[in-house]
């Protein structure tokens, strides 16, 4: 079970995230692992840290992401918890088949 979270920053409440399936690394050929959802909260303002020059964000959310099994729970968590989304729908993968001997015929 995935506690709800409180604060007391007027920033937190109106949060912004984006839910979807991750794609798959390059080195992944199969289908595996790809059932899962994320919830990713938006990054708004980042800027230079001016001691190291790295790329800084002062919102903790920004390094947050939520996993799921189905979309569904990530929708219901998402709603629980006052949290304004957008559902990013996976694209369908298209399967050629393919045969050895179609490298011959032509």
């Amino acid at each position: 079970m995935i506690a709800s979270f409180k604060s007391c920053r007027p920033d937190h409440f109106m949060k912004k995230a984006k839910i979807y399936i991750p794609t798959k690394n390059s080195m992944q050929s199969g289908l595996g692992k790809s059932d899962k959802w994320l919830i990713e909260f938006e990054t708004e303002d980042t800027g230079i840290n001016p001691l190291m020059g790295w790329e800084t964000n002062s919102n903790t959310l920004s390094e947050l992401n939520l996993e799921f099994s189905s979309k569904e729970l990530a929708i219901e968590y998402a709603k629980k918890n006052k949290i304004d989304f957008e559902i990013i729908e996976p694209q369908k993968r298209k399967m050629v088949k393919k045969s050895y001997a179609d490298n011959f015929l032509k």
